[in-house]
């Protein structure tokens, strides 16, 4: 199964459910900080949307209250959203590589960590 591209608000709810676990609309809607707090409906829709993408799932009602969990894995998610970004790039890494490097955001340890990774997967290709 594919991991469906999200929207910027779809992100947002994501990452409460993968950092709050199982929650109704409510807990989501009061976990936005107050001036950015979108309307309770908006949520609501929202997580239809991503229902309807198998992205959540009901995972339990109480009374009323829907409770949600995400079924996505954070790790898809974000894979998608960075292949997405590549693909505005051709698929090229080098014109992000070279930003992060001149404006400071990829540290020493960032840049030994994507070493480190580079190596054990080109151990592995030629392992295979």
């Amino acid at each position: 199964m594919s991991v469906p591209r999200l929207s910027k608000l779809e992100l947002q709810i994501m990452e409460l459910l993968w950092t709050l676990g199982p929650s109704c609309v409510r807990d989501i809607v009061d976990s936005f900080p107050g001036k950015k707090r979108p309307a309770y409906t908006t949520i609501q829709t929202t997580i239809y949307r991503l229902e309807a993408k198998s992205a959540v799932q009901r995972a339990k009602k109480v009374g009323n209250v829907q409770v949600y969990e995400a079924t996505m894995a954070r790790s898809a998610a974000h894979r998608r959203l960075v292949d997405d970004f590549l693909d505005l790039f051709g698929g090229r890494t080098q014109p992000v590589m070279t930003h992060l490097i001149e404006s400071g955001r990829l540290s020493e340890e960032d840049f030994k960590e994507a070493q480190k990774v580079y190596k054990r997967l080109s151990r592995k290709g030629r392992s295979s």
